[in-house]
């Protein structure tokens, strides 16, 4: 199983206002701040980085030579920017943090990346999407480890490029949060969409506040529109109640509706069950089913054995920071020198367990932006991952557009150019 397979199986902890893993302050080589949702429609996402960090934790405890010994701590942020700023300021102040770590919400994550910049505290987002955070608003302490929603929007301009080839559609409808992750979205896919030369016509732009609990104008409004494509923004319970409220609609009927960035998660899988519509054209940062390698059936399985439940894409993302973090101290020889930290994760190379044969992942020093194969799917039915009855299959993979030398620029074409031509 790899070395994930020495991580202990004990239960994750509870949520709680303050959460502490690993060494103890006297004995820790470095001290990392988390910050997750624990609480509220997105407290799964926290709930599930939790147990990811263990998992993280143990396997850097059991590696031989040279290890870090990490001192991590988590907070709930209630997905509230001012919450993050004032744990983020916190961490720094009174608990000496060398690192910030985590974050799901893009508006949160846009706030605290602020916090980074004046202290030059390294801050590791591992869950948050915006495009924002590696384009206008980065800085040189600022690192992502999974993919943003220019990376999302690429491969979903790419793939509804091939389905216009087979299916000449034209209307193209789009519906997301009213925050920057949302906005991002929209503007990362049309884009990406110029860039391929892709003629579409947009019949309606909706806008519905985060957290919104009725959708149902707008699916009037995506009904009347007459969209042959409804490309979504939504992500967590935001996505599982529109689907819920568009089944009843019928909206699945008369359009086809797709989610380049969360719509794949597992969460959403579990939570709907039978519900669930089949034909859905979904992704995420990680998939349960996908790649099937010995890394990531290693991944998921003990995830489940530790925490009781299949992991979301979050888990994978935190356990990613975990371990960027850790070989970023080795490489630079301590934390003593805040530049060579940040020149290692420039450099950052990290096996994941969303990695397919022959690719690993890789950060761009450019933009501090993790390169990694993106994989999108269609609703399946699928019953190995209860409770959930349906997962993704018929995937498409999306290898990165950045440009790298030598064995992963030979994935990029080998394998590449053949899952888009699918």
């Amino acid at each position: 199983m790899g070395p994930l397979a020495c991580a202990a199986l004990a239960a994750a902890p509870p949520a709680a206002a303050r959460i502490e893993m690993g060494a103890s302050p006297g004995e820790a080589s470095a001290t990392v701040g988390c910050m997750f949702p624990m609480t509220g429609r997105g407290g799964l996402y926290g709930r599930d980085s939790v147990a990811a960090i263990e998992l993280a934790l143990a396997e850097i405890a059991a590696r031989p030579g040279a290890r870090p010994r990490l001192r991590v701590l988590v907070e709930d942020t209630k997905s509230k920017p001012s919450y993050g700023v004032s744990i983020a300021q916190d961490f720094i102040e009174k608990d000496r943090a060398q690192f910030l770590c985590g974050v799901v919400s893009s508006a949160v994550a846009l706030a605290v990346t602020e916090v980074s910049r004046r202290s030059r505290v390294i801050f590791v987002g591992t869950d948050h999407a915006s495009s924002r955070l590696t384009e206008e608003a980065l800085h040189r302490y600022y690192f992502r480890v999974t993919n943003d929603t220019r990376q999302s929007m690429d491969a979903g301009a790419r793939y509804l490029r091939a389905l216009q080839e087979r299916s000449r559609w034209k209307r193209l409808a789009f519906i997301g949060p009213d925050y920057d992750y949302g906005h991002r979205q929209w503007s990362d896919l049309r884009a990406a969409l110029d860039r391929l030369g892709v003629r579409y016509e947009s019949v309606s732009v909706l806008w519905p506040k985060l957290y919104e609990p009725d959708y149902s104008q707008y699916i009037a409004a995506l009904l009347d529109a007459k969209p042959d494509i409804v490309v979504n923004g939504h992500w967590g319970g935001d996505l599982v109640a529109f689907i819920r409220q568009a089944r009843t609609f019928k909206l699945f009927e008369h359009t086809q509706f797709a989610n380049f960035d969360a719509g794949g998660n597992y969460e959403v899988m579990a939570e709907l069950g039978a519900e669930m519509p089949a034909g859905l054209i979904l992704s995420a940062r990680h998939h349960n089913n996908w790649p099937d390698t010995a890394r990531n059936r290693a991944f998921v399985e003990l995830f489940r054995l530790r925490a009781g439940r299949f992991p979301s894409y979050a888990a994978q993302g935190a356990y990613t920071g975990i371990l960027a973090i850790a070989d970023a101290i080795v490489r630079a020889g301590g934390t003593g020198d805040r530049e060579k930290l940040v020149a290692a994760l420039e450099r950052l190379r990290l096996k994941l367990p969303e990695d397919p044969d022959g690719f690993e992942s890789y950060m761009d020093p450019k933009t501090h932006q993790m390169q990694q194969v993106i994989a999108i799917g269609e609703v399946v039915a699928d019953e190995r991952f209860p409770p959930a009855k349906t997962m993704l299959g018929r995937f498409k993979a999306y290898p990165p557009e950045v440009p790298v030398q030598g064995r992963q620029a030979d994935f990029q074409r080998s394998k590449g150019g053949r899952h888009e031509r699918q």
